[in-house]
């Protein structure tokens, strides 16, 4: 498990946990020990554990110093990992919003922009992915304290620029199961509410969305103790991951076990939503509540 709280550094995540991944692959292969690597660049055990988990930054120089150990000799090989680091260096495409940005989601942010498939289920509020800005920037509000008008806009913003990744060519399939108490609490007010539940409906035209919703008269189910999501990526070094956000801090969970029960709990949940075919007349439902009241 990872927590990610207030003071974490955030960073290119994706491509540190992919050069991480095969530096410990390279040496597996080569039957080095952590202790050893360490050595070679002058460094801890521990601090070889955490580069291959992509948990800290990497120096060219001890990339280089690895694959000379690991026997590494193919120039293209070396080429590529050399340019990985690079990669993971460099600022991420949402540095520009780190005057707003809370540091335990930069990881997120990364991981979400990597992903082919995102399943979410969500008990408050729409997904980011799929808000608009006037319901984005009520959001923030709720879960900010006191924010300032620029922090509102600057944030709504940045939530409008990942909604872009829908929209890609290579965009992830993002499937969303959302308790039906999301469609009627009144975020914003009832004109926000109601631009909202229009914006959902045109997504569920979306090829690549799939939206269900859990009745109330559902009566309970399977993850009834909270919001969570789960990436998964087309790189074969890197594992499905879990993601729960709370108030002050994140949970990155990456262990097969952990991410097997989310995965078994999100199965149950498909299965006691409501079909997606069902979800237009639903929302269309709420959206008659809306206007005659």
């Amino acid at each position: 498990m990872i927590v990610i709280g207030r003071g974490d550094s955030g960073g290119s995540t994706v491509r540190r946990l992919q050069l991480g991944a095969r530096l410990r692959e390279l040496r597996l292969h080569a039957g080095v020990s952590r202790e050893a690597a360490g050595y070679r660049i002058r460094a801890s055990e521990s601090k070889i554990s955490r580069m291959e988990l992509g948990r800290v930054g990497f120096k060219p120089r001890d990339v280089t110093d690895l694959l000379l150990l690991y026997g590494v000799d193919d120039p293209e090989e070396h080429d590529r990992l050399l340019e990985l680091t690079k990669a993971a260096n460099s600022p991420s495409w949402w540095h520009t919003y780190g005057d707003v940005l809370e540091s335990w989601f930069h990881s997120y942010l990364d991981l979400e922009q990597a992903a082919e498939l995102i399943r979410t289920y969500e008990i408050q509020f729409v997904p980011g992915l799929l808000q608009t800005e006037a319901y984005a920037s009520a959001v923030i509000r709720l879960g900010h304290n006191n924010p300032s008008p620029h922090e509102v806009e600057r944030l709504a913003k940045l939530r409008m620029t990942r909604k872009e990744t829908l929209a890609r060519p290579d965009s992830p399939t993002f499937w969303a199961v959302l308790d039906e108490a999301v469609l009627r609490r009144l975020i914003g007010g009832r004109e926000v509410l109601r631009e909202q539940i229009v914006a959902l409906l045109e997504a569920c035209d979306d090829p690549n969305i799939r939206l269900q919703v859990i009745p109330f008269d559902s009566g309970g189910h399977a993850a009834a103790g909270g919001a969570f999501s789960i990436l998964r990526f087309p790189h074969e070094e890197l594992d499905d991951v879990v993601y729960i956000e709370h108030l002050t801090s994140a949970l990155y969970l990456d262990k097969r076990e952990d991410v097997d029960d989310y995965a078994a709990a999100f199965g149950r949940l498909i299965i006691e939503a409501a079909p997606p075919a069902r979800t237009p007349d639903i929302l269309k439902g709420v959206l008659a509540d809306l206007d005659g009241s």
